[in-house]
């Protein structure tokens, strides 16, 4: 199938569920991406920065773009002017950055916390103290340029259901008591997004409004080689 047939196959299947979907586009073409857009697919997501950059300039300027790669701190200032979503926030001082150059662009910046939740070391995240403590201190209370939205996660990469759809309900679950415990009366704190191609159903089924998906829409991706 193509490119707009996975798209509209994947929108008609995620939209009566209340899911948004993120179009994966790390290592894929400008032409690929179009393609992705002109079947109506407007939110994509980078993982590196320099490509993220590279694609902002030469693609249309009505696209969302979420950052869902780990992101350092001095890279935030080439994406504070036009990113839509910061998924893989997992430290304050990744956050209180993202702040600085929001407010010198004069922005509000939609960030998601991230957390650990797999059993892999090599996945980043704050864990559920480090978590509380960023919502806690004063640090955070005083950043008026980022906004959090919710929570994201990305589950161990298994073939193992019961582990992920344990990893995802253990993040649902956390998800919902940090709504009530510190964005009670924020209606801007909803989203949160985990499952990718390999895991989205079982994603869903344990609450995740938002899907990360590459591949499925896609096809495998090719390798190329880009500075993170």
């Amino acid at each position: 199938m193509s490119i707009a047939a996975n798209i509209e196959e994947f929108q008609k299947e995620l939209s009566p569920l209340g899911v948004t979907l993120v179009a994966v586009s790390k290592t894929k073409s400008v032409e690929e991406i179009q393609e992705a857009y002109d079947a109506g697919q407007r939110i994509f997501g980078e993982n590196l920065v320099q490509e993220l950059v590279e694609k902002y300039e030469k693609l249309p300027k009505d696209i969302q773009w979420h950052l869902i790669g780990h992101l350092q701190t001095n890279k935030v200032k080439y994406i504070a002017p036009f990113i839509n979503m910061i998924e893989s926030v997992d430290s304050l001082k990744l956050l209180k950055e993202i702040n600085k150059h929001a407010l010198k662009h004069d922005r509000i910046i939609d960030c998601l916390l991230q957390v650990y939740i797999a059993s892999e070391s090599t996945k980043f995240g704050l864990d559920h103290v480090e978590l509380i403590e960023l919502l806690e201190s004063e640090e955070f209370a005083s950043l008026k340029n980022v906004r959090i939205r919710g929570l994201m996660g990305i589950a161990t990469n298994t073939e193992n259901e019961k582990e992920i759809k344990e990893e995802f309900y253990e993040l649902k679950t956390l998800f919902d008591g940090i709504k009530v415990s510190y964005f009670r009366n924020e209606e801007t704190f909803d989203t949160l997004s985990m499952g990718m191609s390999s895991d989205y159903k079982i994603a869903i089924e344990q609450g995740s409004n938002l899907v990360r998906l590459g591949s499925v829409l896609f096809g495998k991706r090719i390798i190329k080689h880009y500075k993170a």
